[in-house]
């Protein structure tokens, strides 16, 4: 009999980090006693929100993303875990919004590819990340579970859902930084690509509230992993918290087996 292939997975739900390390550390315990594997935290957790950088020093946001990533450096190897986490990388040509992923033996980095760039949320024209064409999102290995980082607003664009299906991924990991109340339309749009694309889909949220021309931004947490019924197998309020679950990729298998979407898709390749 084959045996069982679970991982157990881990989502903070945090306002922005101060340069203290207690407060990750208190709940990086709590994770490793109960044997996580991935820990995912959201956007704006390690820096600040972007719209905030306009009273800060240029120095200062590279020194609070150098040192919580010597932080998570030190907590992978110390707690052996992963950890996924949207980090502002400062460059010559500017800040660049990515996400990196911290193991007890290597760091890697994904760049966000396509930013918001609406008048009262413009990450596009902010943020120094090249337009370019598309390219996969991170994706790597861990315990026999296919795993993609995508960056939040990335979730509406069908091209990464289809790399998705195309690279059979079985877990997606979502980092946002979501407020204005969208928790329904956010918490649909996740059920209906886990179902779709047949994956769970974990995703963290951040806390915390921003206030711009007397309009008061509210972080409102919703943190969540869905099944690939697209069902929601757990889910945070919005107080601080930490979710962790159990998840078995035999659950991902059953469900592509029982619909066969990428089966009827496969018999219909459009050729030239």
């Amino acid at each position: 009999m084959m045996a069982v292939k679970q991982l157990v997975v881990a989502a903070l739900q945090l306002p922005t980090l101060g340069m203290n390390a207690t407060r990750l550390e208190f709940y990086l315990k709590q994770a490793h006693s109960r044997s996580a594997d991935i820990m995912l935290l959201g956007e704006y957790v390690l820096n600040h929100f972007f719209k905030e950088f306009a009273t800060m020093a240029p120095n200062m946001v590279k020194e609070q993303s150098r040192k919580h990533t010597e932080l998570l450096k030190n907590l992978a190897i110390k707690y052996d875990i992963v950890f996924i986490a949207p980090i502002i990388v400062t460059k010559k040509d500017g800040y660049h919004k990515t996400i990196v992923k911290v193991t007890p033996k290597h760091t890697r980095y994904y760049e966000q590819q396509i930013l918001l760039p609406y008048a009262h949320w413009n990450e596009k024209r902010f943020f120094a990340n090249p337009v370019v064409p598309l390219k996969a999102p991170m994706s790597f290995t861990i315990k026999g579970f296919k795993v993609m980082v995508m960056a939040g607003f990335e979730l509406h664009f069908d091209p990464f859902w289809q790399m998705v299906t195309h690279k059979k991924i079985d877990l997606v990991l979502l980092p946002t930084a979501s407020t204005f109340g969208s928790h329904n339309r956010w918490r649909e749009i996740i059920k209906t690509k886990a179902f779709l694309h047949g994956c769970f889909v974990l995703r963290a949220n951040r806390l915390g509230e921003y206030s711009d021309n007397e309009v008061k931004w509210k972080f409102y947490g919703d943190t969540m992993l869905v099944s690939p019924e697209g069902e929601v197998e757990m889910m945070l309020e919005d107080k601080e918290s930490m979710l962790i679950e159990v998840i078995e990729r035999a659950e991902v298998l059953e469900h592509r087996k029982a619909w066969g979407f990428e089966r009827e898709l496969k018999q219909r390749e459009i050729s030239g």
